[in-house]
């Protein structure tokens, strides 16, 4: 019987925590024969582990085309990103003439070892790039349900009246509207969902060290695949684009990707446009060469993701958080389960497809044709 033969994957790139993800990908960059720099957090994990950004670059100093890849902009949903990173350095060989490599693990690293979708300040990092010299955004939406979103308890009584009046709105509303309100982005709720901060947060000023240190503006083409986890089909990796609709980023994204890629702004998405993404923040510091894809893989339900991003939330905004207390495990399990399955088949279409992105890519950089 003939068999269809097809890249094995290794499963054993992904971690079951931050630091044995780090360890793993500082591992992976020397065997590359990468540069590294790392760039140390001022807070430690939850076991009083070190904390740091690394960032490994491969191939001549003058490359005109890069291929950036970044993980863990949602810290907790780093095991995949991370994985992805670590697969690609112990498998690549070459890189085409001209074109080289930077590879950002863990930007948001607090986020990643504490099991956190946001940083340090409960601040999303993917709703943070605003000029905060002028006014912010007010989502109504958000406002009107912030105490039926993260409510002050957690009793059942109380979470049935809070999904009560989330369901009578979305009911009136309508779906969009409801996801709008929930996940857009908002500014004047520091322990809620999606809060997108007052001022940079310590991920976005070394993103902008980063782009500067490697001179990312000053290059011809450069392309970035931002790992992200939660929304869309279980396993499939949905290559989002949020670059403004018909402009040239979007046309190669389509050249490149191929008809998966999706547009927020047009609604093709399974995720609606927001506030705030490191999508414009790139784009405003690298410039028109840049073609920024999220690649974003689905796991369970958002209704799902919701409740366990509800019960994170106020576990932290009750003080300090004892790690190692039965309600915090739990509600860390659930949460690190939404956005990293850990499961087989799970592991492997997200590696397989990561793969396939990063080969679209690099052919994309080189200016020829994908096949």
């Amino acid at each position: 019987m003939n068999t269809i033969p097809y890249a094995e994957c290794d499963l054993s790139v992904y971690s079951p925590d931050y630091r044995r993800a780090r360890s793993a990908f500082l591992a992976a960059a020397e065997k590359a024969g990468a540069k590294l720099s790392s760039h140390p957090h001022p807070l430690p994990g939850p076991e009083g582990e070190a904390l740091s950004t690394d960032v490994a670059w491969l191939g001549p100093d003058d490359a005109e085309a890069v291929l950036v890849l970044l993980s863990a902009t949602h810290g907790v949903e780093g095991f995949s990103g991370s994985a992805a990173q670590v697969d690609f350095l112990l498998n690549i060989k070459t890189l085409p003439k001209g074109v080289a490599a930077l590879v950002i693990h863990a930007i948001n690293p607090h986020g990643f070892a504490w099991l956190r979708r946001v940083n340090e300040d409960g601040v999303d990092l993917n709703r943070n790039y605003m000029d905060f010299s002028d006014p912010l955004p007010v989502n109504a939406g958000y406002e009107e349900l912030a105490d039926a979103i993260v409510p002050d308890s957690l009793a059942p009584e109380a979470l049935q009246a809070c999904d009560k009046r989330l369901s009578d709105y979305r009911a009136v509303q309508g779906a969009v509207a409801y996801e709008k309100a929930l996940s857009a982005g908002q500014y004047s709720h520091p322990h809620g969902l999606f809060y997108g901060g007052t001022q940079p947060t310590w991920s976005r000023t070394v993103c902008e060290k980063i782009v500067c240190d490697f001179r990312l503006a000053d290059r011809q083409s450069v392309a970035l695949l931002d790992f992200h986890t939660g929304l869309g089909p279980f396993g499939y990796g949905e290559p989002i684009c949020d670059h403004p609709p018909a402009s040239r980023a979007v046309k190669l994204a389509h050249r490149w990707y191929g008809d998966s890629v999706t547009e927020p702004a047009l609604g093709t998405s399974s995720s609606v446009a927001k506030f705030g993404l490191s999508d414009y923040g790139w784009q405003t510091l690298v410039g028109d060469q840049l073609v920024f894809i999220a690649l974003e893989f689905g796991t369970y339900p958002f209704d799902n993701m919701k409740q366990v991003l509800r019960a994170d939330h106020w576990l932290h905004a009750q003080g300090k958080v004892d790690w190692h207390a039965p309600q915090t495990k739990a509600i860390k399990a659930a949460l690190r389960r939404q956005f990293y399955p850990e499961t087989a088949d799970w592991q492997e279409m997200v590696l397989l497809r990561s793969r396939q992105c990063i080969r679209q890519a690099i052919t994309g950089l080189t200016g020829r044709k994908c096949s």
